[in-house]
């Protein structure tokens, strides 16, 4: 996945540099952004605030923790079939 080169919390900033009155336009000059970039970003972050953010950012930790648990799990359940078979055929 790709490195984003802004955080979360530097969009928030962005958003909210808007929100108190700047434009659109002198806001995505000022940080180096295009004005489609702006839109897809109020688009995501609409209605989060930090709190919200921080707890997306748990979730997802836990939700990679658990997908490679249950790969592991899936491995090692397939190595216990494979040797259950060629032991099943002595």
């Amino acid at each position: 996945m790709k490195k984003r080169k802004f955080s979360d919390d530097k969009i928030l900033a962005v958003l909210a540099e808007v929100d108190g009155g700047t434009s659109i336009t002198e806001t995505c000059r000022k940080h180096g952004i295009s004005e489609p970039t702006f839109h897809r970003w109020r688009a995501e972050f609409a209605g989060v605030d930090k709190a919200t953010l921080v707890r997306r950012r748990e979730l997802e930790e836990e939700n990679a923790r658990l997908k490679k648990l249950l790969a592991d799990t899936m491995l090692a359940n397939e190595i216990l079939k494979e040797v259950n078979e060629r032991l099943g055929k002595r």
